[in-house]
């Protein structure tokens, strides 16, 4: 287990990505720009021969010798399309390994997932993530025709209108450069504002799904109107980030207006002066060709590819990188290495790198970087003055709160991409409130495990000292009012509830503070014995005294360790223990 603060981990590397698989095909790269550059043959040649045609052939009086300046572009022309056919072999060589590596990538992180101990196999995300795979695979290839074909063929026509007039290609690359340059400075903007969307997408599914899964609980509960408030604050959400996303077109027509449209209309207002300095009508006229049969078309072509599929392509990527691991248990690309966690079998039953999480965008931080590595098997406390986002910690561990910053896996699995299903297969949260609904008593504890049998259950409740409630309650057959029971009854039962989970991750989050400090830590040491790993939001001193280690949340940077260790590392867990007075607390200060 390790606990640090550390730069947040941000987007993961889809720039390393895509640069490692072009290195990687390096060969068939370089066929590609090769060819490209025939391809652009006919943008390098236009602008002059038509300027020949016209000097020399037609305004001379010489049709034969315009009409052959004509021809040598036709021919030039028909050299440029057999190259855009060898163009697109080698856009193949290119693009297809690199769809094939990522599919290997999906298939493995889909067979770990189902192969690990506890995990099911998940159709539905192989489904979902492999057409990832396909749209990364068409954005990416059109990422590189529209960007090489931009490199191509705006280079051939700018030394082509150097060749004309170095004073021409001034007056062009001038507002050709400033159009690139808004473009590329909106960039950023732009493809956050696109994964703001897609984030805001999966969450509007999520709410709904949760909502409509758990709408008997939500109607016992009276919880109607809040959950409705929430999915309406979500389809808010979305649709504010689909609107943000559609204005953001209009700075690809002011791109397109400075660097497509503007040098059109400089030359046309500038023709006179040029004229004037000696350049000729049929260079005037090359040079109109060169721009708005190179350049224009090229910078349309590159604004509106890499700002809608080269969007898509980014954002998309990123979702693969960060939901497969390139290798089960790997860091995926992109992020800093997790601290190592204590050897287990498997990937670490919690890895949480860079958490950020506020209530608010102006308030402070409760967690800021926070990076939380725990191994199978592990039983952490979790300790802390009240405020240092102990509880929060659980439901970002848990994937109740999504963070502004930061990622969590369990069992290797995202929180971020996992349906509601998949979250009560991996993890099983006791909060401080514990909820019972009236009906029998076997129901309420099978309600997370409803196979489990009347010896299985009669054990998990002698295993954490809850029969003598059951049989005042009469059996498992016996009737639960909620009512009528006290708060530390109700949290019996519901950690009784938790303990017959087949989830291998328990979070307790101060779920015992209602039971006397015997009855807390038979219930602590019972879920100690059971199979998984515990995480114990705690109450008590004596629950980080019973944790093989704790973390110590003070606002600061996290401190880990046993209780000996931490009562030499921390202050503030030493002021903690001086301020518990049950009986562990005062034999760690004696």
């Amino acid at each position: 287990m390790s606990a640090r603060g550390g730069p947040d981990a941000g987007t993961p590397g889809v720039g390393r990505a895509t640069w490692a698989a072009l290195r990687a095909r390096r060969a068939a790269v370089a066929r590609l720009a090769g060819w490209s550059a025939v391809e652009a043959l006919p943008a390098l040649l236009s602008g002059a021969l038509v300027a020949r045609a016209v000097d020399g052939g037609f305004l001379a009086g010489r049709l034969g010798a315009g009409l052959g300046w004509l021809a040598a572009l036709g021919a030039a022309v028909l050299v440029g399309a057999v190259a855009t056919g060898r163009t697109y072999r080698s856009l193949g060589a290119v693009v297809e390994p690199f769809r094939d590596d990522l599919a290997a990538r999906v298939v493995r992180a889909a067979l770990h997932d189902a192969t690990r101990p506890g995990g099911r196999p998940d159709s539905a995300a192989a489904a979902r993530l492999t057409h990832q795979v396909e749209l990364v695979r068409d954005t990416f290839a059109g990422l590189l025709m529209v960007t090489r074909g931009f490199l191509f063929a705006a280079g051939a026509a700018l030394i082509g209108l150097l060749a004309l007039d170095p004073v021409v290609a001034a007056l062009v690359g001038a507002p050709l450069v400033a159009g690139l340059a808004v473009f590329l400075a909106a960039l950023p903007a732009m493809a956050g504002q696109q994964r703001r969307y897609v984030r805001a997408g999966e969450e509007l599914g999520r709410a709904a799904s949760a909502a409509l899964a758990g709408h008997r609980d939500v109607r016992a509960c009276g919880a109607a109107g809040r959950v409705v408030a929430d999915v309406g604050a979500r389809v808010a959400d979305q649709a504010a980030a689909e609107r943000t996303l559609a204005r953001m077109s209009a700075v690809r027509s002011l791109s397109l207006g400075l660097g497509g449209w503007l040098p059109l209309a400089v030359l046309l207002l500038a023709a006179p002066w040029l004229v004037d300095r000696g350049l000729t009508a049929g260079a005037v006229l090359g040079a109109l060709v060169y721009v708005s049969t190179g350049l224009q078309p090229a910078l349309h072509a590159l604004v509106q590819g890499v700002g809608g599929g080269g969007l898509r392509y980014v954002v998309t990527l990123d979702r693969i990188l960060r939901t497969c691991p390139d290798e089960p248990g790997e860091t995926p690309v992109g992020r800093p290495d997790a601290e190592a966690a204590p050897p287990g079998d498997g990937p670490p039953a919690v890895c949480a790198q860079g958490l950020t999480f506020r209530y608010g965008v102006a308030a402070r931080p409760v967690l800021r970087d926070a990076t939380v590595a725990l191994a199978a098997g592990e039983h952490l406390a979790v300790v802390g003055p009240s405020g240092a986002g102990k509880s929060t910690l659980a439901a970002l561990l848990s994937g109740l709160l999504a963070p502004q910053a930061g990622t969590v896996r369990l069992g290797g699995v995202p929180v971020a991409d996992a349906p509601p299903q998949t979250l009560a297969r991996l993890r099983v949260l006791v909060p401080q409130e514990a909820y019972v609904f009236t009906g029998p008593l076997a129901d309420n504890l099978r309600y997370l495990r409803p196979d489990a049998d009347d010896a299985t259950v009669t054990a998990a409740l002698d295993a954490l000292g809850a029969g003598p409630l059951a049989a005042r309650l009469g059996g498992l057959a016996g009737e639960v009012e909620p009512a009528a029971l006290s708060a530390g009854e109700r949290q019996l039962i519901a950690a009784v509830r938790a303990y017959l989970s087949p989830a291998p991750l328990v979070l307790l989050d101060e779920a015992t503070c209602h039971l006397d400090p015997a009855a807390e830590a038979r219930v602590e040491e019972a879920f100690a014995r059971r199979p998984g790993t515990l995480v114990v939001i705690a109450h008590r001193i004596s629950s980080a005294v019973r944790a093989r280690r704790a973390l110590v949340l003070d606002g600061a940077r996290p401190v880990i360790g046993t209780h000996e260790e931490l009562l030499n590392r921390s202050a503030t867990y030493r002021e903690l223990v001086g301020h518990w007075d049950d009986r562990p607390a005062a034999a760690a200060r004696g």
